[in-house]
């Protein structure tokens, strides 16, 4: 049988998420092992098994080889690893062309991956509606970090020029707006929202609406939830052992949790179907 079979079978694993096992147990059985099985150097198709390693679930490199291996097959962990470290950017890559327009309201939040047991720093900014802009990791938390993660959003085929930007009360972000103004690489009218704004306010006994204040003080609840999505991931593995294989293996979690909240054009929110045909259709395999 050729190897077509496992790498229609493992672009199931990656597009169904939580639908792991039953795409796995549908396959026929015993099913031929592809070759090699130890070195990740198959041909083009072989793209799609990354996404077993990246896709929105729990399941680890060990466990989706398990479940291959279940059907007959002789797929070693090692190598779902090294095809999400090569395939990750390149799903990353590939579906940017295709990502829905996001809204002129950023929220901006960074969170902490853990790299060699210290913590690294994942920006994230997601619009009004809850659907990622983009995204950054990073080796610091400083003002040159988050002028390069909004520049690199900036470039974004998918987003819009912001109307304002919501942040929390890292000093940085002020700094890098205010520069990016200076450097007209952000519009001067660009609104900056910060929750430290309302309650200086406040302490200061100028005018100020509770209501306002309430309202700020939450509007990052958005991107503060959906680092979730992103942290559910990474802390099975207990972080990562080098900053690149953090930075690949991020590329593709990123790539398919916007996937998977149908951030996808011609792909709806949890239309598993769908999704499996888009990244056949991608990395031009059979479905």
């Amino acid at each position: 049988m050729k190897n077509g079979l496992l790498q229609g079978c493992v672009a199931k694993i990656g597009a169904a998420g939580g639908r792991v096992r039953h795409c796995i147990h549908s396959l026929p059985s015993p099913c031929p092992a592809p070759t090699p099985s130890n070195g990740g150097t198959m041909n083009q198709k072989s793209s799609c098994c990354a996404c077993a390693g990246i896709s929105p679930t729990r399941f680890q490199e060990r466990q989706v080889a398990e479940m291959v291996n279940e059907r007959g097959m002789d797929l070693h962990h090692t190598t779902v690893f090294q095809w999400v470290q090569k395939y990750s950017p390149e799903l990353d890559k590939r579906c940017r062309p295709y990502l829905r327009p996001t809204n002129d309201s950023w929220r901006v939040d960074e969170t902490y991956i853990a790299v060699k047991g210290k913590p690294k720093y994942l920006y994230r900014a997601v619009d009004s509606n809850g659907n990622t802009i983009d995204f950054l990791l990073t080796a610091k938390r400083n003002t040159a970090a988050a002028k390069r993660f909004f520049r690199k959003t900036l470039k974004a085929l998918h987003t819009s020029s912001p109307r304002v930007i919501t942040v929390d009360l890292n000093a940085a972000y002020p700094k890098a707006i205010a520069q990016l103004k200076a450097e007209a690489e952000l519009p001067k009218s660009v609104k900056l929202r910060q929750k430290r704004k309302a309650a200086v306010m406040i302490l200061l006994g100028e005018p100020q609406q509770t209501a306002d204040f309430s309202r700020q003080k939450y509007l990052n609840n958005i991107v503060e939830q959906d680092h979730r999505g992103i942290k559910r991931l990474v802390k099975p593995g207990m972080g990562f052992k080098s900053f690149n294989t953090a930075r690949r293996t991020i590329k593709g979690y990123e790539m398919m949790h916007m996937m998977h909240k149908g951030q996808i054009l011609g792909v709806e929110k949890t239309a598993v179907q769908q999704r499996i045909k888009f990244i056949a259709k991608i990395f031009g395999v059979a479905a």
